[in-house]
């Protein structure tokens, strides 16, 4: 679930940009080697690739600031 959620936030994934499936696979499979590549990046400077947080912490957070 992860990994198709942040396919989407990051690749926008949902939409295929071209028609044909020979064109899909390949866009899939450079989206999949980008998001590898932000986790690798993620990995070797010890930096989450992006904070999670819900609406509801997020929410909370400007009520309390």
């Amino acid at each position: 679930e992860g990994t198709v959620n942040q396919a989407l936030d990051i690749t926008g994934i949902r939409r295929a940009r071209y028609r044909g499936l020979a064109k899909v696979s390949l866009q899939h499979a450079f989206s999949a080697t980008a998001i590898n590549i932000i986790r690798l990046d993620a990995h070797w400077t010890d930096t989450p690739a992006r904070p999670r947080a819900s609406r509801l912490e997020r929410l909370a957070y400007r009520l309390t600031a």
